[in-house]
Order: structure tokens, then sequence, then C-alpha cells
């Protein structure tokens, strides 16, 4: 399973956005790899325009919702603590997914450089889309 964070969903919504998270994405819908959390349904509903919202809570029925655990805020607040003493100031919503991703014991697929940094210290794997969107286990982080 892969835990897809808001900064994939955004990017691939935009019609402009890059083309190779567009197919990645897709990828991983097809397969049923992808998965969703409260974060990301803050994030990305919440913030949904007008006249998108009905259509996209539809769509987001039909991928699979790990709720976040009573115990995770305490394990995410330990990852923060590992995160600042190696020196890096990170976004808590990016703390918490990459918290979750090991939790879960999940790759997460993010657009966002703080889960390059992050994920060698927290130890969680991160999706890197091959050729065609599949996962290319030789780029593992």
């Amino acid at each position: 399973m892969v835990l897809v964070d808001s900064s994939v969903w955004i990017e691939a919504g935009w019609r402009e956005g890059k083309l190779e998270v567009k197919v990645a994405l897709e990828a991983l819908l097809e397969e049923y790899e992808a998965i969703w959390c409260g974060l990301v349904k803050l994030e990305v509903l919440g913030a949904a325009r007008s006249e998108e919202r009905k259509r996209l809570d539809e769509f987001f029925q039909c991928i699979p919702y790990r709720p976040m655990p009573d115990d995770g805020w305490e394990f995410a607040k330990q990852c923060a603590r590992k995160l600042r003493d190696k020196g890096l100031t990170i976004p808590a919503t990016d703390i918490l997914i990459g918290s979750l991703a090991v939790t879960w014991q999940c790759r997460a697929y993010a657009v966002d450089q703080h889960f390059d940094l992050m994920a060698p210290i927290l130890g969680f794997q991160l999706y890197q889309p091959g050729y065609g969107g599949k996962f290319n286990p030789g780029n593992e982080a």
C-alpha cells in the first residue's frame, strides 16, 4: 500500500500538473495500492472549490481510507522530536504523514522535498514511480 500525500493529489488535480505525477497516481489507483487518511481528507477535500466538492467526495469514497490510531499522535510527536534533534524543521502535516507511513508499514508518495529528508531518519519507504507509474524497487529510499 502507498499512503498518498495531499501534495500528489493536488499536483495531479491541476490542469497543468506534472504528467509523471498524474500517471503515477493513476497507476496506484488502478492497482488499488493508494490509501489516504484524515489529514489528506482535510487538506484536499476541505480546500476543494464548491463546484468540485460533490465529485471529489464521491471519488474519494472509492479509495481505501485508514483512520489514524489514537496513539498515532504520540508517535508523530516522537518523530517530530527526532527530526528536530537532527536539525530539521519539517511542517507538522508532513511529519504526521511520515509517521503514519511508519506505523502502517507502507510507502509514502509525495512531491514534497520534506519527505526525502524524513524517510531515512524515520525509516519509511518512498514510492518512486518508474516507467508507466510502476514501483521501481531500485529507487527505494
